[in-house]
């Protein structure tokens, strides 16, 4: 009896290591990470910066209800300078960033560097034992993908390079290092844990998101694979969880960088459409075969789409061969298409594919729904507002009723605007019941207002939310 039970634990413990060797992927980790992080250390920086800020030690105090008595303005008028004038201090931040070649430059977070009166990078000595810190200039910096461009006069460096993202899987061991909460040079390592995240912080939304433990200081540092090559520029985490970071995926990272170094600006394409998703009703209605692409709304006058003869109910399927998925997608191709070449556009158009040629424009951040040209600052005089026509990004993810709005970049101190509660991000869709395209628009209805009643009424939407704010002109503080 005992021998047949033999064969079976053998064929038994044949099975499990064909399993073991069949999913790779149940093996375990590295033993260490010891000859990586020795291969890579000594190019990952900490950053740190001053800044002066203006700040207010204490709540506005509404003395303009004393105006027009002479004893109550005599009194108050020493204690109104005190308390609402504003207070300058000087500010201290950390970060981390990474050397890119060997004569100095530096990639790192624009959030790290933003507003940085002086910037000060600390490299680690070949001892390890002692860092030494050189004044930074910034090359360049591109806001909408919060990355910047820093070069340092030190001599010969050692250096990372970037590795392919594109082809980086979920499920990989990923290494981050940085300096979180001013604990220089920590490393800690995870997994790739998705990729293509689009956590609303921007246009560009396009994050590798990763277990490995990222804090506040590590922004700016590498993320890398297991060659020790720098495939996402850690950025963002998620502020009520653990074990949820994110990082810039170096294919969209290389060609910012790129531009910053050669250029101090980055090149953008544009092709003038305002789009949203196509759902599954949509593309029935259409008798497009799946739910995909970028309908267009509206091909903006006088811009690359519009002379090329795209129109509002195409479709986008593709650009230059590569399918297009949705809205968000269509953004991050075009933005890397080169202004001034042609791009191949592949629509849908009255049940069938066209193809159609275009010349690429460049993009700017005051292109959009009107000819605002230099007049932009006309409505901020009068209100204290800084302006600019919405992008389809923000109709989509604010839900807009239709194409009308005014996206609140900065409101001034003391203004009418910052009175009445208005802040930037807040989005202007109408003043007193008119809606307004344009900062041409909103300038015109403000002069009327203001001949006729002194007060716009603005009908505003914050997060989603509508709501009106009745602002009195001719009122702005000096």
């Amino acid at each position: 009896m005992q021998k047949r039970y033999i064969p079976v634990c053998l064929n038994f413990l044949y099975l499990i290591s064909l399993a073991f060797l069949s999913f790779p992927a149940l093996a375990a980790p590295p033993a260490d990470f010891r000859d990586l992080i020795k291969s890579v250390m000594p190019a990952v920086v900490n950053i740190s910066t001053e800044r002066t800020e203006e700040i207010r030690p204490f709540p506005r105090m509404p003395f303009d209800m004393f105006r027009g008595y002479p004893d109550m303005e005599r009194f108050f008028e020493p204690f109104e300078e005190f308390y609402n004038s504003p207070r300058s201090r000087k500010m201290n931040s950390l970060g981390s960033g990474f050397i890119i070649s060997s004569d100095g430059f530096i990639v790192t977070n624009n959030h790290v560097v933003e507003g940085a009166d002086v910037i000060r990078v600390n490299i680690s000595t070949k001892n390890s034992k002692k860092e030494e810190t050189y004044p930074a200039e910034i090359v360049g910096t591109d806001p909408e993908t919060d990355l910047a461009l820093l070069k340092i006069k030190a001599g010969e460096l050692p250096y990372l390079t970037f590795g392919n993202s594109n082809v980086l899987e979920v499920g990989e061991w990923v290494v981050a290092i940085g300096s979180p909460l001013g604990l220089d040079h920590t490393v800690t390592a995870g997994i790739l844990s998705a990729k293509g995240r689009n956590i609303q912080s921007g246009t560009y939304d396009d994050f590798l998101q990763t277990d490995a433990s990222i804090n506040r200081g590590n922004s700016g540092g590498p993320l890398l694979n297991m060659a020790g090559e720098v495939i996402g520029i850690n950025t963002a985490i998620a502020q009520r969880a653990q074990g949820i970071g994110f990082a810039i995926p170096s294919s969209l990272a290389q060609k910012i960088i790129a531009d910053l170094q050669e250029h101090k600006k980055v090149s953008r394409g544009w092709l003038g459409v305002t789009i949203q998703n196509v759902d599954e009703a949509t593309a029935k209605a259409l008798e497009l075969p799946e739910a995909r692409g970028a309908l267009v709304n509206n091909a903006l006058e006088g811009q690359p789409a519009a002379r090329a003869g795209i129109k509002g109910g195409d479709v986008i399927l593709a650009i230059n061969g590569e399918t297009i998925a949705n809205t968000e997608h269509l953004l991050r191709v075009v933005a890397q298409l080169r202004p001034g070449g042609k791009a191949e556009i592949t629509i849908w158009r009255d049940g069938k594919e066209e193809q159609i040629t275009l010349l690429v424009a460049e993009r700017n951040l005051s292109q959009g729904k009107g000819k605002d040209g230099g007049k932009e600052n006309t409505a901020a005089t009068l209100l204290g507002l800084k302006l600019r026509p919405v992008s389809s990004e923000n109709i989509r993810s604010n839900k807009l009723p239709g194409d009308a709005g005014l996206l609140v970049t900065g409101v001034e101190d003391n203004s009418p605007a910052e009175e009445a509660g208005i802040r930037s991000g807040d989005i202007i869709l109408a003043a007193n019941k008119q809606p307004v395209h344009s900062v041409d628009e909103l300038s015109r209805l403000i002069e009327m207002a203001d001949k006729r009643r002194g007060v716009v009424l603005l009908h505003i939407v914050r997060k989603g939310q509508m709501f009106f704010r009745a602002i009195e002109l001719g009122q702005k503080k000096k």
